[in-house]
């Protein structure tokens, strides 16, 4: 972060633009003491050689004065008559900026006013674009509105001797214009402008265009990759489509039934080895060996006799049970 620049050193690089003979009282003391006196109130020349006066040799000596006395209104109205008021507001600029918040957005407003008393009869007061810090409660620079130009074109040309980066501007409808707004971007910059009735086009195109960018960003965010992977992974991990949806920690029951008491009969019966004549002793008509004018056994509503041997089964089952 730089230092703050001391009044004196910036005041003193401002021409003077007296005669080297006879000078009396350094130009850098005279401007300092008109700026402390401006910042306090003092408004008129007379407000501020009274304000010297009343301070004392003590701030006359502080401010470079060698005789230990402060000018009076008549130096000021010669002095500032023949001021370069370019080179001393620049030099005004450049010690109010180092004294601005370092690493911080720096709020610009741009506004025109009229300047108070400025008006003689029939002669226009002078009207004058200045660029106002917020944070600081300074103007950092002003520019006079020729009668010939506008607001517009003067604050194009204010612009151009202000340091843009970083810095966000804001100004009322009468600088929403695209050379102005292309000159803060270029710079660096942002800017907040007001667009009112008066302009019907441009506001239609700021609509439009907004428009534009949340259609922009609803088809970017309906076709997202992210969103298509998140609605594959809950697709995955859903039921299928006809089965309904299980309640959580509800088990499958056809997972536990216990084994039915019919079903282990019909299989230790179905291991029951079959007697080979007994199609001749029981008169069974369902029997394994065919006849002899049969080439096949018949069919029938009998259970077919399968040769399991009992030891298939479990170890519960090994014991044979009765003919």
């Amino acid at each position: 972060m730089s230092a703050p620049l001391p009044l004196l050193e910036v005041l003193a690089q401002v021409p003077d633009p007296r005669k080297r003979r006879g000078l009396r009282h350094p130009l850098s003391a005279i401007l300092s003491l008109a700026v402390l006196a401006m910042l306090t109130g003092c408004k008129s020349y007379q407000a501020i050689a009274q304000f010297g006066r009343d301070k004392g040799q003590s701030l006359a000596f502080a401010l470079g004065f060698r005789r230990g006395k402060t000018p009076a209104k008549s130096t000021f109205s010669e002095i500032f008559r023949a001021l370069d008021i370019a080179a001393f507001e620049e030099a005004l600029s450049r010690w109010i900026r180092s004294r601005l918040p370092q690493g911080e957005e720096l709020l610009l407003a741009l506004d025109g006013k009229t300047a108070r008393g400025s008006k003689d009869g029939e002669v226009p007061g002078q009207h004058l674009v200045a660029a106002y810090a917020v944070s600081s409660q300074a103007v950092l620079a002003q520019i006079r509105v020729e009668t010939k130009t506008n607001e517009h074109k003067a604050a194009l040309q204010l612009l151009g001797i202000l340091p843009l980066k970083g810095c966000i501007v804001t100004g009322d409808a009468m600088f929403c214009q695209r050379d102005i707004c292309a000159t803060i971007i270029a710079e660096g910059g942002d800017y907040i402008f007001f667009a009112k009735d008066n302009q019907p086009s441009l506001v239609t195109d700021i609509d439009a265009g907004l428009a534009f960018q949340e259609q922009t960003r609803r088809t970017a965010a309906a076709f997202s990759p992210q969103r298509r992977s998140a609605a594959s992974a809950a697709g995955a991990c859903g039921q299928q489509r006809g089965q309904g949806a299980r309640a959580g920690g509800e088990a499958d029951d056809s997972a536990d039934e216990p084994l039915d008491e019919a079903s282990r009969l019909e299989g230790v019966e179905a291991g029951i080895r079959v007697a080979a004549g007994a199609d001749d002793e029981g008169g069974d008509e369902c029997g394994s060996r065919p006849r002899d004018n049969e080439s096949e056994p018949r069919a029938c509503g009998c259970p077919a006799a399968v040769a399991t041997d009992a030891g298939a089964l479990g170890d519960g089952e090994r014991t044979a049970l009765p003919a």
